[in-house]
Parts: structure tokens; sequence; C-alpha cells
């Protein structure tokens, strides 16, 4: 009777935890799905016009660029005043602020698109953060309420337990009373 008491409920509190671990992986695959779903909504495959925007932008933003245009134009300089008999654009060198002009027409806009991609991915990853640091604080919030729950579960289990060692432990003091009685 005592035994087949507490077989059941240790056989409880297998299924208990069982149940607890079912929950938890349950957990972990519902976050494996939520980062799925959230990468799907980045742009891995952008177009033509945005690669173009990226690289102008990369470029443009670059040491490589300024020392590659100081270049340019320091040679633009002395090739029309020193090399050149008749140069092609002499002094106040018109033609090289004409051309500067617009590679800065050109290239202010198209670095703002590149930008403002880069800030709307940022704003997407700021929203994925947010989902994920929202599912995870839920998630605290579940492994603390399992967690309570699984203590009270054992808590119960343990006085159960602790009531059938009573139990026993008083049929054992009946029994040694009575065999001591009948020693009398």
């Amino acid at each position: 009777m005592t035994r087949s008491q507490l077989e059941q409920l240790f056989s409880t509190e297998s299924a208990q935890l069982e149940k607890l671990n079912e929950m938890v992986r349950r957990s972990v695959e519902e976050e494996k799905l939520l980062t799925e779903k959230l990468k799907e909504f980045e742009d891995q495959h952008p177009g033509l016009q945005s690669r173009v925007a990226d690289k102008v932008a990369s470029f443009g933003g670059s040491w490589r660029f300024i020392i590659s245009f100081a270049i340019f134009m320091l040679a633009w300089i002395l090739l029309n005043i020193f090399l050149l008999t008749r140069p092609f654009d002499p002094y106040p060198f018109i033609l090289l602020n004409l051309l500067l002009s617009t590679i800065a027409a050109l290239q202010a806009p198209i670095i703002m698109m590149s930008q403002n991609r880069k800030e709307e991915k940022d704003r997407q990853r700021a929203i994925s953060d947010y989902m994920i640091n929202l599912k995870a604080e839920i998630e605290v919030r579940n492994l603390h309420s399992k967690l309570d729950l699984l203590i009270t579960e054992q808590m119960q289990t343990l006085f159960e337990i602790q009531k059938t060692q009573i139990d026993m432990m008083d049929d054992m003091k009946d029994l040694l009373m009575k065999i001591k009685k009948v020693d009398d």
C-alpha cells in the first residue's frame, strides 16, 4: 500500500518533469521560428540601384576617394598651368569648377539614398531586436511561472512523501509497541 503510493508519487513527478521539458522545447522552437521569420523581412538581395548607391556612397565617403580626387585636381591644375602651351581650362579653372559641381550634385543624392536605405535597415533591425527582446521577456516570465509551478508541485509531492513516511513510522511504532507488549 505505502510502496505503491510512493511509486505513484514518483511517476507523477516524472510526468510533471516531462511536461515541463516539453514546454521548454516548444519555447525554444518558437524562438527559432521567430528569428527565421524576422530574417525574411531583411533585404537579402538589394536591387541594382541600391547596390550602385551603396558602392558610390562607400567610395565617396572614403579616404581613397579624397586622395584620388586631390591628385586628379592637382594634376588638372598643373597640366593647365605649367605643361600645356594652350591650356584647355585656363585659370580660374571654370571647367574644373563645373566638373566639381556636377560631381557634388550627383554624388549627394546618391549618398542620401544609400543612407536612407541603411537607416531603413537599421529601423528594421531595431524592430526585430525589439520583437526578440519582447519574446525573451515573455519567455523569462513563462519560465518563472513554470518554475514556480514546478516548485509548488514538488513541495506538494515532498509533503505527501513526508506524510507517507510519518504514517509508515507510526505503523512501525505501533508494530514495535505490539511486539513490546507481547514480549512483556
